[in-house]
């Protein structure tokens, strides 16, 4: 649409002269000027633009800028080293540092550092910055935070920090924060966003924009407009996309998306990021007991939550639990000390299980040198088993409809595999060793082997989720035992009853 406004040039209807001027125009156009013969010039040469694999990574050389900066306390080249950087590219800088560089640095940076930071970091840096920083300048950067930054600024401080984060807020702010610290953590009640727009769903279009238009506590970021009742319960969500694209006599509720998924304030948080995972929402609106609405979830919330349950699932597979690379050697220590018993527990196992054949292993002493290929043939395999069934339970591939079919896949897949490497572990045992019997041992083994190692790696967590414990966390260990005991077992039991 054409803007008609004062400063509109008129046209041919409104000056009845402008059709001789444009012809009066048209005829000096006609007439060429004399053209000057132009210096040829070289086509500059193009070239594909450069890319970095690395393009999204924070460059070293801002962190030695700013490690130096710190050394020096030169405050400009650290204001030169930071400038550039976004919030999160600050925080990850800041995750670089040791310790005492990085207090140098929050403590020149005094009034200066982006509030923003503080909600990037992970928990044991932001500890650390929140300790390093002056009353004052805490109490003005959380002033600048969302009331939901805030929440997950405050939740794992103890109460002499909650205390000082909580005294710099407005009393309104305030009560929000603690409404939501008032829910266990992980929950939708931790997660959600208590600023929202709500409107009645007879509302027109026009009337949205003019109440949003007049509003000067609007959120900074919101997708839809909740729509409510009487009762202030969620009755639908009007996407923010639709009603600026709509005229201003349309009903809010004609604007509705198809589909709301209303979520209860105790959800865990894994199902919430689950169900906007499914269902592609763009937010979802959290209700209390009664139903009422309590604050809205929003996408990049959900997937945050999802991240940070795929990054716990990955570590709890290792046995590293929650730690960080900012961790110190204690701290590290104590967290991974408890599996490596576990672990240590399961290969006193495995060694009794090889102490049984030890008559065995002194008279084919070729034992001892092929066996831990069986063991760690099965244990790769069911690896790889595990780390699919996880994910699938996860994301809630893997159910009571589809077990079956899946068990015996993984079944099928071992076999499958047991019969290759078996031909191929028959193969360089007789190049190395020249005898045949020993070869099918070794490989009737490793067939016993995989087999045993994909039937482990699906079952043994859909056991553990079955009796409620989390799969991601005890079946590295359960998995590793079985093909240890199974291979072993196999290899020097067969070994055993053929060769002796």
């Amino acid at each position: 649409m054409t803007d008609a406004g004062p400063d509109r040039k008129p046209d041919a209807e409104d000056d009845p002269h402008a059709a001789d001027r444009a012809a009066v125009a048209g005829a000096d156009a006609e007439t060429p000027e004399p053209e000057t013969p132009k210096p040829e010039t070289p086509e500059p040469e193009t070239s594909e633009p450069e890319t970095r694999d690395d393009e999204w990574e924070l460059d070293p050389n801002v962190v030695t800028a700013a490690t130096e900066a710190a050394e020096t306390q030169d405050r400009a080249a650290l204001d030169a080293a930071l400038a550039p950087l976004h919030a999160a590219d600050v925080a990850d800088l800041f995750e670089q540092l040791d310790h005492d560089t990085r207090d140098t640095v929050v403590r020149m940076l005094g009034s200066d550092l982006d509030p923003e930071i503080l909600s990037e970091l992970e928990d044991d840096v932001r500890d650390d910055v929140l300790a390093a920083m002056e009353p004052a300048h805490l109490a003005a950067a959380v002033r600048e935070l969302d009331a939901d930054d805030v929440v997950y600024l405050v939740e794992d401080l103890d109460e002499d920090q909650q205390g000082r984060v909580l005294e710099a807020l407005e009393p309104v702010e305030r009560i929000a924060v603690e409404q939501s610290l008032q829910y266990p953590e992980y929950t939708a009640g931790r997660m959600m966003r208590r600023d929202f727009v709500a409107a009645p769903p007879f509302w027109t279009v026009g009337q949205m924009i003019d109440h949003m238009r007049a509003d000067d506590d609007l959120p900074d970021q919101f997708h839809d407009v909740v729509l409510v009742d009487a009762a202030m319960k969620p009755v639908g969500l009007a996407p923010l996309s639709r009603i600026m694209g709509a005229g201003r006599d349309r009903r809010l509720d004609e604007l509705q998306r198809d589909l709301m998924e209303i979520i209860e304030v105790l959800e865990p948080q894994e199902d919430v990021a689950y169900g906007f995972n499914q269902y592609h929402m763009a937010s979802a609106p959290v209700v209390d007991d009664s139903g009422r609405l309590l604050g809205v979830i929003h996408m990049e919330d959900a997937m945050e939550a999802l991240d940070e349950e795929a990054d716990e699932d990955l570590k709890r597979l290792s046995g590293v639990g929650d730690e960080s690379l900012s961790d110190k050697v204690l701290e590290i220590t104590k967290l991974r000390f408890p599996w490596l018993v576990v672990n240590l527990a399961t290969a006193v196992l495995a060694s009794m299980v090889i102490s049984q054949f030890d008559a065995t292993i002194q008279q084919i002493v070729a034992l001892a040198v092929l066996m831990p290929i069986v063991a760690s043939m099965g244990g790769n395999a069911a690896t790889q088993t595990l780390a699919v069934a996880v994910r699938a339970l996860a994301t809630r591939d893997l159910t009571a409809s589809n077990m079956r079919r899946l068990v015996t896949r993984e079944a099928v897949v071992g076999l499958s595999n047991g019969l290759i490497f078996a031909l191929l572990v028959a193969v360089v045992e007789v190049v190395w060793y020249g005898d045949a019997l020993l070869a099918g041992v070794i490989a009737a083994a490793m067939v016993i082997n995989m087999v045993a190692a994909g039937l482990a790696g699906i079952l043994i967590p859909i056991a553990l989720d079955k009796a409620g414990a989390d799969p991601a966390l005890a079946s590295g260990t359960f998995v590793t035992t079985v093909t240890d005991v199974v291979g072993f077992f196999s290899f020097l039991g067969l070994a055993g009853l053929v060769l002796l």
